[in-house]
């Protein structure tokens, strides 16, 4: 393992204490990360942050006493920079809303372990992770309709958040292409469904992503997904 300030400093947070273990187990095998501690609650989540300070957060969102998602909510009020990650399980889908719009860097599905050490990382070099099974799934819960019980309202509010969604991405000066792109883009589609559903070329559709990019300084199609649902969100707040 490195050692000093070159080492990624991570603490860990599930109530599970095999999960626990598990992660420990497959971080501390990386030779550039370094795991300080680990914890079974939002408040041991709380008090080892202000304790440790660690680089990145991994940290379940069910859990007893305080839930994960308050304890992020405490530690970004005191730590806007604090990388945090949530680590959890398929059934927890309907919480990932709020996490993005709280402002976690990233959430993940525990069962993608491999993804685990990877996402540490880039987390750590300033981008924000999500898995591959919630890129897909985000549009659906962004519009309410994780219960199946929407209906008419749901459907009305959706279209408001899109119409204010566009407008926020015009005044900030993208093009209503750009927009329609990433929004695409943050429902999961690939350049190739994007091209089809837009009636352009994929060599189109590649030439706007990399502008869009660039225009917005991010780097990949997931920070892409994250500013269409967290930062243009924030305008129908």
């Amino acid at each position: 393992m490195m050692q000093g300030a070159t080492a990624i400093r991570v603490v860990i947070i599930d109530d599970d204490p095999f999960v626990q273990t598990s992660l420990k187990t497959i971080l501390s095998a990386q030779d550039d990360i370094e795991v300080l501690a680990t914890g079974g609650s939002g408040s041991e989540a709380i008090r080892l942050f202000d304790e440790l300070g660690p680089d990145v957060l991994l940290m379940d969102i069910q859990m007893p006493e305080t839930d994960g998602l308050s304890a992020a909510r405490g530690i970004l009020g005191e730590h806007a920079d604090a990388r945090i990650v949530f680590l959890t399980t398929f059934s927890d889908d309907e919480y990932i809303v709020e996490a993005l719009r709280m402002g976690v860097r990233g959430y993940l599905i525990k069962q993608e372990v491999a993804n685990i050490a990877p996402a540490v990382r880039s987390v750590m070099a300033g981008q924000s992770v999500l898995g591959g099974e919630v890129v897909g799934r985000v549009d659906t819960l962004m519009r309410g309709d994780v219960g199946g019980g929407a209906g008419a309202r749901t459907e009305d509010r959706g279209e408001k958040d899109a119409a204010a969604r566009r407008s926020a991405a015009l005044t900030r000066g993208l093009s209503g292409r750009e927009y329609d792109i990433i929004e695409l883009i943050a429902q999961g589609y690939d350049n190739k469904e994007v091209a089809a559903n837009l009636f352009i070329s994929e060599g189109t559709v590649r030439n706007h992503v990399s502008a869009i990019l660039q225009k917005l300084d991010l780097k990949n199609r997931t920070q892409l997904a994250v500013y269409f649902y967290r930062d243009l969100s924030k305008a129908d707040a």
